[in-house]
């Protein structure tokens, strides 16, 4: 089905059919983002094998793609190859491919009903320079794959904790300190020392990543 510019592919056979070239035919960008395992997958059969001299390869992955059974040694072949790899805190908002800042597909949601997949094909360059945005948004809050393999901490203390959730609930660095009863040069070298262990690019990724590794410890 084609509507103004967008053409809605069903089920992974007709992605592969129809997009799978377009796929392949990335000469200086290609961007994928996928929140669980085998999205993309199909459309990735017979695609190149020998990268395009120049070509920049960006995947963000989220969490549930690094856990999934060989996931992880999957990641580390794909970043082997070249290509930028990161997880993102939380799956994500939505899978898309971004081919040369020219196509964008966005994975639809899957059916409940076990009714094919829909993929939508946009070539509106307004549209396309949004979904780009998008990706590039979730790409600066995500953790680069090295970084998210190691485990900063064994175990969390609460003091640590605390001042991770007042990051968590957005308190500037007076009411926090005056909350937690530590000084304010005391609350903020704790704030440094949590980002240099959590690999945290600000204070927003130091919460979203503490989040993710820690799980349990979170609430405890």
């Amino acid at each position: 089905m084609t509507t103004q510019g967008i053409v809605t592919l069903r089920g992974t056979a007709e992605l592969v059919r129809r997009a799978g070239a377009l796929f392949d035919g990335a000469r200086e960008e290609f961007l994928c983002a996928a929140g669980e395992p085998g999205t993309w997958s199909a459309a990735a059969v017979g695609a190149r094998r020998t990268p395009v001299p120049g070509l920049v390869v960006r995947k963000l992955y989220g969490p549930a793609v690094y856990r999934a059974p060989g996931g992880r040694e999957l990641l580390e072949r794909l970043a082997g190859a070249g290509a930028e790899i990161r997880i993102s805190p939380a799956p994500p908002a939505h899978e898309a491919i971004v081919v040369d800042r020219r196509l964008a597909v966005l994975a639809a949601p899957r059916p409940a009903t076990g009714e094919p997949r829909t993929y939508s094909v946009v070539q509106e360059p307004d549209v396309v320079a949004g979904v780009r945005a998008l990706f590039e948004t979730a790409w600066e809050t995500a953790t680069d794959l090295a970084a998210y393999g190691r485990t900063p901490f064994p175990r969390l203390g609460e003091a640590d904790r605390a001042v991770l959730r007042s990051l968590a609930a957005g308190h500037t660095d007076e009411t926090a300190s005056r909350l937690l009863g530590v000084s304010l040069r005391t609350y903020r070298r704790r704030v440094a020392s949590l980002m240099t262990a959590l690999d945290a690019r600000s204070r927003f990724q130091a919460g979203l990543r503490a989040r993710e590794l820690l799980g349990g410890q979170w609430s405890s």
